[in-house]
């Protein structure tokens, strides 16, 4: 199945069912307070191995305690694409498992 960029009606109407992801240019975003830095750390290991999974990548950054995230897909010039919802979403389910605010 060939992989489209949504529309901005779209990408407006599945951030609705994701809080605290928002559109940053061209790509999603979110940022997760941890407890702690080895917490933090956690998740991002927890992230990579999702990544993994679906065989799709975020720029993710560690500093101390947050996780950011941003993604967009690559292969269709950098647009926002279901893939990366797919990931949002996997992200907001494994988020609260490490503490993630």
């Amino acid at each position: 199945m060939p992989v489209e960029p949504l529309s901005q009606k779209e990408i407006e109407d599945r951030l609705a069912e994701l809080p605290g992801w928002s559109l940053d240019g061209d790509r999603i975003s979110r940022s997760y307070r941890l407890g702690s830095h080895f917490a933090a750390a956690a998740m991002v290991v927890h992230i990579a191995q999702v990544q993994e999974e679906l065989d799709h990548h975020s720029d993710l950054t560690l500093s101390y305690h947050t996780v950011s995230l941003t993604v967009n897909t690559h292969s269709v010039g950098g647009a926002v694409t279901e893939l990366d919802f797919a990931l949002a979403r996997r992200v907001e389910d494994l988020a609260p498992g490490h503490g993630a605010s």
